[in-house]
């Protein structure tokens, strides 16, 4: 009987999902058969050798069958990696983004610049990786997040705590600023947020591992992309603090749109749109006004 080796499972692993056209095969193999065997990604390559067990690989070939029907490999094994923190996801919630962590970068730098305690709003919360990073590298400011859904809140939570976070970021379930009704504090220094922004017609062109695995109501912005954002343009003014500013990440065609949206609220001194690594429109920076 062939005796598995984890060099020999990183190779049919490879090959067998490029077959299949899985999106970075070899990284997509390293992550499976590193949650199989509870190690890390580097240990892999200094234990080649290893034999694997027989129900470690009956759990790792039903994880590679769903990963080759295009399952996300971060539902798989139930985390990924954003803004070099290990945030807990599932379907209920978006998978973090690389592009997301400039949102993030531009929000640790304005608040290193503010006078500290600073509060942070985060709308759409999802995971609550943009919560979590922003808390996580300014302590001093106190983050609340807020969702639709208490299914991706109870994720939230679990990143929250995860990462000792339950005195700095608080979570809110409830429509967008809803849920702030009750507290005694409603204005903010900075309000984040990355809303659904896809098109209906984006909708239909989505990767297979994209439409059929995430969450659609977190990712169709309506026909235009912009439902979300006209309702945040609308409702921000007795939210944000004078001085302070609000961060929305963008899809690449929406700069200039969101940009008019903000500007005809009459409440920001300026209103700005930076591209992502990519050259592509990402992050919309809104100044507002002092008093």
């Amino acid at each position: 009987m062939e005796q598995w080796t984890i060099g020999k499972l990183l190779t049919w692993m490879n090959g067998y999902l490029t077959d299949k056209g899985v999106d970075a095969p070899r990284l997509s193999a390293e992550l499976l058969l590193s949650h199989v065997l509870n190690c890390k990604r580097i240990e892999l390559y200094t234990d080649f050798d290893r034999p694997v067990e027989a129900a470690r690989l009956e759990q790792l070939r039903a994880l590679v069958k769903r990963c080759a029907e295009h399952e996300p490999v971060a539902y798989l094994v139930g985390r990924c990696e954003f803004y070099s923190l290990e945030i807990r996801v599932n379907r209920s919630c978006l998978i973090p983004r690389p592009e997301t962590e400039l949102l993030v970068e531009r929000a640790i730098d304005w608040l290193r610049r503010r006078p500290q305690p600073a509060s942070v709003l985060d709308l759409c919360t999802g995971s609550g990786c943009i919560a979590v990073a922003v808390a996580k590298n300014v302590p001093e400011c106190c983050v609340i997040a807020t969702d639709l859904s208490d299914q991706t809140l109870s994720i939230a939570d679990e990143n929250v705590k995860a990462h000792g976070l339950g005195e700095h970021v608080r979570l809110l379930c409830g429509d967008l600023f809803d849920p702030l009704a009750g507290l005694d504090e409603k204005s903010f220094d900075l309000i984040v947020a990355n809303p659904p922004y896809v098109t209906s017609a984006e909708m239909e062109t989505l990767d297979r591992n994209v439409k059929d695995y995430e969450p659609t109501p977190a990712l169709h912005g309506g026909v235009d992309g912009l439902d979300v954002y006209r309702r945040i343009a609308d409702q921000v003014g007795p939210f944000l603090k004078a001085n302070g500013a609000l961060m929305l990440e963008i899809g690449y065609t929406q700069g200039p749109a969101v940009r008019a949206l903000l500007e005809a609220t009459a409440l920001f001194a300026e209103v700005t749109v930076e591209k992502d690594h990519a050259s592509h429109d990402r992050i919309v920076t809104a100044n507002r006004q002092t008093a």
